[in-house]
This record gives C-alpha cells, structure tokens and sequence, in this order.
C-alpha cells in the first residue's frame, strides 16, 4: 500500500505532538486535506505556537491512559507521532496506571527510547489504535540519495563519513543515538539523551582547526520508522556551519529533511554540503 493509499480515508487524526518544525508540516497538510485532529500535548516539549487555536489535550508523558482515553472520548482511531521529545529521567517521571503498566512490562528497555516508543506501540494497538509515520502527511518529507544543494562531499571526505556511519549504526544498535561527528577519520563525538543539536554544541570546541569534520545521522538499524526517522531541518544546517562542519551526511530514504527547498537554501549560502547516503552503497562487512 502506498503512503497516499494509507492514510486517504482518514478524516481524524490524533497526534502525539513534541517540539520543532514537524508537527506543524504534519497539521499544514492535514489543512489542506480536511483531515480533522486532536493533538496531545506535553508541557516542556510542544511548542505552543504549533497548538495554538488547535484541539489541544495537555498531559503529561507517563499519562498513557489519559492519553488514550481523550482518543477514544473523541472517536480518534488513526495517530501519528511527530516532533521532538526530550526522554525524560524515568526515576522522576510521573505514570497513571497504563503508563507504569507499560514501564513496568520493558523494565530496563525503558532506558532506551527503542524500548519505549515499541512498548507504547504495541499499547497502542492492542488499544485499537492505528500508528501512521510522520513522512506519510506530506510529500518530500522523505531524504533522497544524493546532494541537496549545489556542494558534495570531498573525495577525501569518504574515509571519514564511511567511519561516521559505520559508527552511528553501531551507537544505534545499542539504542545510545543516531548521531555522530566526525573528522580526519576519528570520532569526536557521539549522540547521547542531549539529540543532535546539542552533540554539535558539545563538539565545536574538540574540533582541530583546518580539518574537515562532518554531521553523520543514521536511522537505528532496529528502528520503527513509524516512530522515530532520524530527522534535520534548516537548523541543523546552520549549528553544523556554525561549529565549523564541512557537511551534514544523511539516510537516504530513512530520514526526514524540513522543508528541504530551505535546507538546499541554506546549505548554498553556507558552502557546505547535505548528503543523503544509501547504507547499501557499503558492503555487508563495512557495517
């Protein structure tokens, strides 16, 4: 079935809503559709310019019942998850009785977000609950192999970003990140709980002057592409260029690029490059 086949009878939506430019990509193309939805929102994480004048439930993360419960109470079947959520400290996080239930049948998983996102997935349906990705609600979300912009990656460059993706899948595997750093073939960096943005943050001052260094994001090799795509936006672009990185290597076709025309943009002015990267371009024993 096609990403258009899927979702062309939905006429409500509920979203999960986090922060960052998704969302609303998500809710402009909802608009233009008649698609109605009811969005759940997190104190700390959803941007309040996205919900404003919308259908908005707040609650909190570990609240999995109420969540389901503001669905159901408004004839809510099909969800999509969109945009950033920070993961939150589990000791602290405040649960009713579905969302500890869920916690407590992962146990320790529940560190990681794999854990998490797969745990309330499978809540979710068992609830009658149907999960759509997020790159389904609007065209060109999707990365492409190839550049975005007018700059590509250096010949020299490939011995560095093949080293970075070998590494981001191997921290994804381990459910530690998506993201890494890397220049002259040596790892300076590699993304924890902070995300991406804060990995670049955190390296700027580990960079050796004059080398070229690259933004390496991968999707997990386990990842529900539902659930989590390893995403950029204009953003990213300008923190790379900002710490002083040469390009930003994605996924090709499991990443999401915002509002790409801008990324391009971006990018151009920078002189910098955005790469999508297919993983079958490295042979099985590279990865």
């Amino acid at each position: 079935m096609s990403a258009a086949q899927e979702i062309e009878n939905i006429q409500k939506i509920g979203m999960i809503t986090g922060g960052g430019d998704l969302p609303r990509q998500i809710l402009s193309y909802c608009d233009e559709h008649d698609i109605e939805v009811l969005l759940v929102g997190f104190e700390g994480q959803t941007d309040k310019e996205t919900v404003q004048g919308r259908n908005v439930i707040w609650t909190g993360l570990g609240e999995a019942g109420k969540i389901m419960k503001a669905f159901k109470d408004n004839g809510v079947k099909d969800l999509v998850m969109a945009g950033k959520i920070q993961r939150p400290n589990l000791l602290s996080l405040k649960t009713d009785l579905k969302g500890a239930k869920i916690i407590s049948k992962i146990g320790i998983k529940a560190l990681g977000d794999d854990g998490l996102l797969s745990a309330l997935r499978k809540e979710l349906e068992q609830e009658g609950f149907t999960l759509h990705g997020a790159d389904r609600f609007s065209k060109g979300l999707v990365a492409q192999e190839g550049a975005l912009g007018k700059f590509e990656p250096q010949e020299d460059d490939w011995v560095s970003i093949h080293h970075g993706i070998k590494i981001s899948q191997e921290i994804g595997r381990l459910d530690i990140g998506q993201s890494v750093i890397v220049q002259s073939g040596v790892v300076i960096g590699v993304e924890g709980i902070e995300g991406t943005d804060a990995l670049i943050e955190r390296c700027k001052p580990l960079l050796a002057g004059g080398a070229r260094a690259f933004l390496v994001k991968t999707c997990k090799p386990q990842q529900d592409k539902d659930l989590d795509l390893p995403t950029i936006g204009t953003n990213t672009v300008t923190k790379a260029y900002d710490c002083g990185l040469s390009g930003i290597v994605i996924h090709a076709e499991n990443s999401i690029v915002l509002n790409t025309k801008n990324v391009a943009k971006k990018a151009d002015q920078y002189k910098i490059f955005v790469y999508g990267f297919k993983l079958e371009a490295l042979t099985s024993n590279e990865v």
